[in-house]
């Protein structure tokens, strides 16, 4: 009998699971829940979940694993929203980029026959010019051949991971382990600074003096430089993403101002080697990135990769039977 994967949101993450699963109908069945009714629609027309049932309680009553894919700061009040209605031995993942804070209230909130994992995603190379973050920038190939970051609580039980890990593969990724504290690290650097960078030319130039003559010729340059805060960005999740985070976004705050500090003394000092030097080897940083990313060989990677077992074995066997119950 097929695995039912209720999945909350129907954003670009939310339905691009949706749709790589869907070439395994006969391994999970999909439910979608959207606060937006017409998107949960477009979703079901687009065949990026089974059924929709646009009452969350119901949406999740009969799941096995339940993911969000939404905002963090409807998070935790999500969790409250279906606690109580979550099955024995269900499994709740959430894909933000922060962990520790969002697992304190999975600890608090989600019953102790519950169990968390925390997850996210990376976007394959393929589509990393991808333009938007909603329904219809949704790919069934968005994960492919990406890394997912996957943390738990200590305790959680091997089937719980193991279950998220196979799902991770029906996606065409590979699973990492980690914990909070190293992936709240990790997405410090590579996913809130850029955004926060973004945010931090847009208010030193919008409405600056010279705005009203330098946006007429703003072209590519500024456009992709500011393009990591779009224009459909949620302030308010990025905010709180920032401030959970602060620690090391702070730090990464500090390194980024040397940084440009750095450039500013090699312009003030006329240092054009050296000027020409940093920029270089910036150039070459990212050429190298590139290529490693499109490659997508991570083996070397580290970090534990999540043992594989059948799929059979994980999403359709009597795993989550045993799993027993955590402690709070």
């Amino acid at each position: 009998m097929p695995v039912q994967i209720t999945i909350i949101g129907l954003g670009q993450i939310g339905a691009s699971i949706g749709l790589a699963l869907a070439a395994h109908k006969d391994k999970a069945i999909t439910i979608g829940h959207d606060k937006d009714f017409s998107i949960e629609q477009r979703a079901k027309k687009l065949g990026a979940v089974t059924a929709t049932n646009h009452n969350l309680p119901g949406a999740v009553e009969n799941a096995d694993l339940v993911i969000l894919a939404i905002p963090v700061h409807q998070v935790r009040e999500t969790f409250n929203y279906i606690a109580q209605d979550l099955k024995k031995d269900a499994v709740v993942v959430d894909m933000t980029p922060v962990k520790a804070e969002v697992a304190k209230w999975a600890r608090e909130i989600l019953p102790a026959s519950a169990h968390y994992v925390g997850l996210i995603p990376a976007i394959g190379a393929g589509h990393l010019d991808i333009a938007g973050a909603g329904l219809d920038s949704a790919k069934a190939d968005l994960f492919s051949k990406s890394v997912f970051l996957l943390s738990t609580p200590p305790g959680a039980p091997g089937a719980a991971v193991k279950l998220v890990s196979d799902m991770v593969s029906l996606l065409g990724a590979t699973t990492i382990l980690t914990d909070f504290v190293e992936s709240d690290g990790l997405m410090a650097s590579a996913n809130i600074l850029p955004r926060l960078v973004s945010a931090a030319l847009l208010n030193a130039t919008v409405d600056q003096p010279g705005w009203q003559e330098s946006r007429k010729v703003a072209s590519l340059a500024y456009y992709r430089a500011t393009s990591a805060l779009s224009e459909t960005e949620d302030t308010e999740s990025l905010s709180m993403l920032a401030v959970q985070n602060r620690e090391n976004v702070i730090r990464l705050l500090d390194q980024m101002t040397t940084a440009l500090l750095e450039l500013r003394d090699e312009l003030e000092n006329e240092n054009s080697e050296a000027l020409k030097k940093r920029l270089e080897s910036a150039r070459q940083g990212r050429i190298h990135w590139l290529a490693e990313r499109g490659k997508a060989d991570w083996t070397h990677i580290p970090g534990e990769r999540v043992e594989k077992i059948s799929i059979m074995e994980s999403l359709l066997g009597s795993k989550l039977g045993k799993m027993g119950k955590r402690g709070k």
